[in-house]
């Protein structure tokens, strides 16, 4: 299965917004296999951004990560780097669709309210930078049943 970093950003935890982002991917049937509260500091934000250092728009996007603490996770399931992209929607809250989770609670390409990894490679990537090791279960759900056939759990 593969896995995705989510962090809610200060402007979901800030809003108030934590319970109903995690619900949308229990009920969707993603697995939680590690979840905790943080302070980001600017050293793991300018690794985690590295392709943005150099943007003029990046010391707003550190004053908006360093505002509050922030929501990370790891989620797992099938399909999950795709899955979770769709249900996140465009980076642009204005510009995502109706029914994702910035289309539904956003209006701001920065304040967007959460991150979710963009390929299989930086899923991993991403959750060994958030999380240590234990921190992070393997686990088959008793329900796993009602969500794959058979055939869908590797």
């Amino acid at each position: 299965m593969q896995q995705s970093l989510i962090i809610i950003k200060p402007s979901g935890v800030e809003r108030g917004l934590i319970g109903k982002i995690i619900d949308r991917f229990q009920q969707k049937g993603l697995i939680i296999a590690g979840l905790k509260m943080m302070r980001l500091d600017e050293g793991l934000l300018r690794e985690h951004y590295a392709h943005l250092v150099d943007k003029p728009f990046f010391p707003s996007l550190l004053r908006s990560m360093m505002a509050s603490p922030v929501i990370v996770m790891c989620l797992k399931g099938k399909d999950a780097i795709a899955v979770i992209r769709g249900m996140v929607g465009a980076t642009n809250s204005r510009n995502a669709a109706p029914g994702t989770i910035r289309g539904d609670y956003g209006m701001s390409s920065q304040e967007n309210i959460i991150h979710a990894s963009d390929s299989e490679e930086n899923g991993i990537i991403e959750t060994n930078r958030f999380f240590r090791p234990e921190e992070i279960f393997d686990y088959i759900p008793g329900n796993i049943g009602y969500i794959y056939s058979p055939d869908e759990r590797d």
